[in-house]
């Protein structure tokens, strides 16, 4: 967020050889005969690209989705009684998401800008974009630190993985309010306190973002219209929903998945694109080799709430408004920005123990705290509110996720990643846990992307 508008570092560490690349995780892949059937199993971004690759050369394929929905954590959510609409789930396409970016072009989608000016509200006092408190002395020694870091080879990465990055910048002497805002402005890359992610993953992360950290657009009528485009392009009749896997079997040249209403679908290779959770959740036979399933029940996934309030009008006046603050609603951002309306919405972005506490508040509860909050900045706005209703998805308890994305702890940035995604059989796995881009839907696309030619051998 706000500390990369001064970092101007732009270069991405994923074009290197440093990072786990998804040709590494595919290497031994044999390449698809004309006549093979491939099962998709999970119908988010990474299932559906790698469906649509497939779909292009003429590859049979059938795409099972246990939502009742398309898009996995890709949910855009109509308001009632009008025609705004919010993202309860992935919400932005970055300036280097060359994937995403390529991926709407060819589907004629058409992406707008979601930029925003960050503010501040810390110990309730209200900190405009123009006096964003940034203490000179330290951008400096943190711009260095990043250049630093991307001139080190894999071998002299790996002891940063062995830190949090609490700790790191600690050790670094940050001052205590620059620390501070780095606990909230990090805090939400990641879902989780810096206290429990790896300074590997936020050093390579922060290099390769772009100024605005790749919060720089979204799909013009929402990005649910990515999911409905590959799946016109696929073709509906493919991909079925609400087909809940419950086992996979599979022999030398064949697979079998079994669901929970006792459908079975026959082919013979399988990209599994679901979540952890999803994948712990699937009986497979024969079982997953017992490194690759430690690998799996390690890795666990950020609680992340969002919550929209809806008011009669738009009184804070610039569409680019998103405020970071110290508490339980965390970061507030103008989410009907570029869309005409007199209305407008505020969403509070929360993580970690905030998340967890504001699902469990009611419409009206959440309502006061994001007004409360906001006094420093606006003054009374409760007489804005339109019809207190909330517009609220916590990921946390999420049925298929158990959380929003991945996060990789001190000591699994460099090893966790290729354990989980190794093949199994005549499985693939792809997703955004496996991906250089974490948390982004330039990730799922990108592992998508990269198994269907591996199968194809592009």
């Amino acid at each position: 967020m706000q500390r990369r508008n001064f970092l101007n570092l732009t270069g991405s560490l994923i074009s290197g050889s440093l990072l786990l690349g998804t040709n590494d995780l595919y290497a031994d892949t044999s390449k698809l005969k004309p006549d093979d059937h491939v099962i998709i199993i999970g119908a988010g971004l990474a299932g559906l690209s790698a469906a649509y690759e497939l779909t292009k050369k003429g590859i049979k394929v059938t795409v099972i989705e246990g939502r009742n929905r398309l898009g996995g954590r890709v949910f855009t959510n109509k308001l009632q009684g009008s025609d705004l609409f919010t993202e309860l789930g992935a919400d932005w396409v970055g300036a280097s998401h060359i994937r995403m970016q390529n991926l709407c072009k060819e589907l004629n989608l058409t992406l707008v800008d979601n930029s925003f000016d960050y503010s501040l509200i810390l110990d309730n006092k209200f900190y405009s974009k123009e006096n964003y408190p940034v203490n000179e002395i330290w951008k400096k020694k943190y711009n260095d630190l990043l250049a630093s870091f991307k001139k080190l080879s894999l071998n002299e990465r790996k002891p940063f993985d062995k830190i949090d990055w609490w700790r790191y910048l600690k050790s670094q002497d940050i001052p205590s309010v620059q620390l501070d805002i780095h606990e909230l402005e990090d805090s939400t890359d990641f879902g989780e306190s810096i206290r429990h992610i790896s300074a590997a993953m936020a050093l390579e992360e922060f290099g390769q973002s772009d100024e605005n950290d790749e919060m720089d657009f979204k799909v013009k009528g929402g990005n649910g219209k990515i999911a409905q485009a590959l799946a016109d392009k696929i073709g509906s009749e493919k991909i079925l929903l609400n087909k809940k896997v419950a086992k996979i079997n599979q022999k030398l040249n064949s697979v079998e998945v079994i669901c929970h209403d006792g459908t079975v679908y026959n082919g013979n290779k399988i990209i599994c694109c679901v979540p952890i959770w999803s994948i712990m959740n699937i009986i497979w036979n024969p079982v997953l080799p017992a490194i690759q399933m430690d690998a799996i029940r390690q890795l666990e996934y950020s609680r992340v709430v969002k919550n929209t309030v809806v008011f009669k009008e738009r009184f804070w006046k610039d569409d680019s408004t998103s405020i970071l603050t110290d508490t339980l609603s965390h970061y507030i951002f103008h989410s009907t920005k570029t869309q005409s309306s007199t209305k407008g919405t505020l969403t509070s972005y929360a993580v970690g123990d905030k998340a967890y506490v504001l699902s469990k508040m009611n419409d009206q509860h959440i309502v006061k705290e994001l007004c409360e909050v906001l006094k420093p900045a606006y003054g009374d706005i409760l007489k804005y509110v339109d019809d207190g209703k909330v517009y609220s998805y916590y990921w946390g308890s999420d049925e298929y996720t158990q959380g929003a994305f991945a996060i990789y702890r001190t000591g699994q940035w460099y090893e966790l990643r290729k354990e989980i995604g190794k093949m199994h059989n005549n499985t693939l796995f792809a997703g955004e846990h496996l991906a250089n881009w974490q948390g982004f839907m330039e990730g799922a696309v990108q592992t998508g992307q990269d198994a269907a030619f591996a199968l194809l051998k592009n």
